[in-house]
């Protein structure tokens, strides 16, 4: 069996009840659009609806980070890949580029980190050998992909010093300036 590298597995097309008050593409939904690429990720694992009822076992995500590229408008067709960062016997990290699917551009990307749960007692549980061994398999494969530049990022806010500026003092959080600190 042929594994792509990077994985494609989910298409649409932008609906016009996604799109918000500033004509583009709500954020909730570039969120939603990277969770159905997600299932269909799951579902090529073999851990889809079928395994949740079977196995009563499913994966949540336990952490995300999205970045906006481009924006996308009403009817703008979407094609999401996904890259497999790593696993373990418990976790799943990977990460999906959402593009334009006509015009071939980067609009967003999110990693992700899922992690198996037995649903009965609501805790991690160790993934089936079958589903570790089509990580492996898809893992073999996308080993050859370079990391994504967005992926392991820290968001914060970083002061930008220049010249003679650059010699003044910081800003001190409200409550210090305050004197509660």
């Amino acid at each position: 069996m042929r594994i792509e590298a990077p994985l494609c597995l989910y298409t649409d097309a932008v609906p016009s009840a996604w799109i918000d008050y500033n004509g583009h593409m709500n954020v909730a939904y570039y969120v939603l659009a990277f969770d159905r690429a997600t299932d269909a990720f799951l579902e090529y694992l073999g851990m889809g609806q079928a395994y949740r009822d079977e196995q009563n076992c499913s994966a949540f995500v336990v952490e995300t980070h999205v970045n906006y590229q481009r924006e996308l408008v009403a009817g703008d067709p979407m094609r999401i890949t996904t890259q497999l960062l790593g696993f373990d016997s418990k976790r799943i990290h990977y990460f999906h580029r959402l593009y334009h699917a006509g015009k071939g551009f980067l609009s967003a990307t999110t990693e992700l980190m899922v992690i198996h749960v037995d649903l009965a007692t609501r805790h991690s549980a160790a993934m089936p050998l079958a589903v570790l061994d089509r990580l492996g398999a898809v893992m073999t494969q996308h080993l050859q992909l370079p990391r994504p530049p967005q992926s392991g990022r820290v968001m914060g806010v970083r002061a930008k010093l220049a010249g003679p500026e650059a010699t003044a003092t910081l800003p001190q959080p409200l409550a210090l300036v305050r004197g509660r600190g």
